[in-house]
């Protein structure tokens, strides 16, 4: 999730593409939440850890 918000986040601002951008934030955010909450052990999911 992390990585594809990073790849739409290079594609919106090379592009322009405002809505990709957005977007990708929004991944690149998400993504980070529940890498940490899953590396402190926290269930994300059902899952005890996000990957």
């Amino acid at each position: 999730m992390i990585i594809l918000g990073v790849i739409l986040l290079v594609v919106g601002f090379v592009a322009g593409i405002s809505i990709l951008w957005t977007i990708g934030i929004v991944l690149v955010a998400l993504g980070v939440i529940l890498w940490v909450l899953g590396a402190l052990g926290h269930a994300v999911a059902g899952r005890r850890h996000y990957w």
